[in-house]
């Protein structure tokens, strides 16, 4: 099933550097689940100034186990930079 993962990170002040720290290993993921075929796109929420403020996934996984287990590994939570996450089932069209 695709999902799609808008997350929105902390609002403190050391959350563009937790970001920033664990950016790596949160590309490190993203290539392995693409891969995969896990990953079908997504990026970095921005404001209006183009400031990174969170981020949206589409994700597709065979249950919605996998897709816990994914998230309990990724280093945007585990490294504290997402504080909300709003995840949705999800189906791309196919044009």
């Amino acid at each position: 099933m695709q999902y799609v993962v808008h997350a929105y990170d902390h609002t403190d002040a050391g959350a563009y550097d937790r970001r920033m720290a664990v950016r790596p290993a949160h590309f490190e993921l993203v290539r392995d689940l693409k891969a995969k075929g896990q990953f079908i796109i997504g990026g970095a929420l921005l404001d209006p100034d183009g400031k990174m403020i969170g981020s949206m996934l589409v994700v597709d996984f065979d249950t919605d186990e996998a897709l816990q287990e994914w998230l309990q590994r990724e280093p945007y939570l585990t490294g504290n930079v997402w504080d909300k996450v709003d995840i949705k089932p999800f189906r791309k069209a196919d044009v």
